[in-house]
């Protein structure tokens, strides 16, 4: 087998590799704000802003005018710092609980990453969740059989999280890659997609598995063509925002944008 031209492919984690339909952390923020302030969001607030760091997130779910208007009649102001250290604290120990049951790989993952591996291609990997709760995460992945090279938590790096490109910057020095234009980003969520682009590299946008389409696995593979369609409309609309260079449904489709951006690459092409 020739050599790839790419050197590493980073990816995301839940709604990504594991978690289809990225239902860990969604799930466990409706009940960290219910458990830290007796306050009521839905899933789709809960979805909102996913991709960012989990503090970020809550920040910015407090934003949402819906969210900060029902805050307001509530506790007579907006969501403050410290109101979001104490979500932030119902958040983690529910989170680290829960990660576990979430942990399987999404359809073909497994063999999607070990053939790329196979071509000589480092795996790097970044996560919106924080280091305690990857620490659960990854062993728990590493039983389905996903082993990434390398893996960055939010909160290892000082400079913040998503959309800022120093997770997948990390994974580039720790993988010793020489070019960021021989890199992949792969992301269900827009943050992540403009991470990989403020890192210089091919971006893919997962819409099926992920965040914004929402569908769980069971309801991936009873659905009809009109609701799959439905469903990849809506996460299109989200995601098209960041301008990845491709859109898939899942993980499972990968294979055919590496043979692309292979053929790009070796024309001279840069993302």
């Amino acid at each position: 087998m020739s050599k790839s031209p790419i050197q590493a492919i980073i990816f995301d984690w839940a709604g990504t590799i594991v978690d289809f339909g990225s239902f860990a952390p969604t799930s466990i923020f409706v009940e960290a704000f219910k458990q830290g302030f007796d306050f009521a969001i839905d899933l789709a607030e809960a979805r909102e802003p996913m991709g960012l760091g989990k503090w970020d997130h809550i920040q910015a779910v407090g934003r949402i005018p819906a969210v900060d208007k029902r805050w307001n009649e509530k506790f007579g102001r907006s969501m403050t710092s410290e109101d979001i250290d104490t979500i932030y604290a119902a958040f983690m120990p529910l989170q680290k609980a829960k990660v576990a049951d979430h942990a399987a790989p999404i359809l073909n993952a497994i063999d999607v990453v070990n053939n790329l591996k196979d071509k000589g291609i480092k795996i790097g990997s970044c996560s919106g969740y924080p280091r305690e709760v990857m620490d659960v995460l990854i062993p728990e992945a590493a039983d389905y059989g996903y082993k990434p090279d390398y893996v960055v938590a939010t909160d290892d790096l000082p400079q913040g999280g998503r959309p800022a490109p120093f997770m997948a910057l990390k994974n580039v020095i720790e993988l010793c890659v020489t070019d960021v234009n021989a890199c992949i980003k792969v992301d269900d969520a827009a943050p992540g997609i403009e991470e990989g682009h403020n890192a210089g590299m091919w971006t893919v946008g997962l819409l099926l598995s992920g965040n914004e389409a929402g569908l769980t696995f069971e309801e991936y593979q009873v659905a009809d063509e009109a609701t799959l369609s439905t469903a990849r409309e809506t996460a299109r609309a989200k995601l098209i925002k960041s301008s990845p260079h491709y859109l898939i449904d899942t993980i499972a489709d990968f294979p055919e944008v590496v043979a692309d951006i292979e053929r790009r690459l070796a024309a001279g092409e840069r993302p």
